[in-house]
């Protein structure tokens, strides 16, 4: 995972979009303390805490990973992918740059077989995601209903719902999903 620098660029991006600690613990669902950990370098936040303090920043995971480059041609070689591994059993390889005033996201996950990976938060509103399945089984769960896709099957779903990924079947399912990420905060469910 590219967590070089990680804590200054969730920072940076708090304090551009003018949140306090607080204003983003309540967006993104992550402790205040934890949040200043974060930022003070002193935690490496799991891959679902990431994926919630981008959701509360209205941003995506790449972009806290890794600095913008430059509008043009941009190729990223295998070893400048960042990499974000989670311990329950599952990667996120980030394929897209990070660009200035985009937020799109496009990655490359691998879930080891009979491993969920969890539930993410809603994306803000207008948010879309796109996902298509290279091998094995993937359940998807969108606002808590299921859908089993298996090898070569795709989907397109609003991302401001809650979505999780699970690997129920014997071998491991690899993934390609594009995220296009609205700047509004996540929907808060109550």
């Amino acid at each position: 995972m590219g967590i070089d620098g990680l804590g200054d660029r969730i920072k940076r991006e708090r304090q551009r979009r003018g949140l306090t600690l607080q204003e983003l613990a309540a967006a993104s669902g992550v402790s205040r303390s934890m949040l200043s950990e974060v930022e003070r370098h002193g935690r490496v936040p799991t891959v679902v805490v990431l994926d919630r303090i981008a959701t509360g920043l209205g941003t995506s995971i790449a972009r806290l990973l890794r600095d913008e480059r430059p509008p043009e041609t941009t190729v990223l070689r295998r070893a400048e992918q960042d990499v974000a591994r989670d311990p329950a059993g599952w990667e996120r390889r980030i394929l897209s740059p990070v660009l200035p005033g985009v937020e799109f996201e496009l990655m490359r996950t691998t879930i080891d077989a009979r491993v969920d990976a969890g539930t993410f938060q809603p994306h803000g509103a207008g948010s879309r995601e796109y996902l298509a399945v290279e091998a094995g089984t993937l359940r998807l769960t969108l606002d808590g209903d299921p859908i089993e896709l298996h090898a070569g099957d795709s989907v397109f779903y609003a991302g401001d719902r809650r979505h999780g990924f699970a690997n129920p079947g014997p071998e491991p399912c690899i993934y390609y999903l594009a995220m296009d990420v609205t700047t509004g905060r996540a929907r808060h469910d109550d």
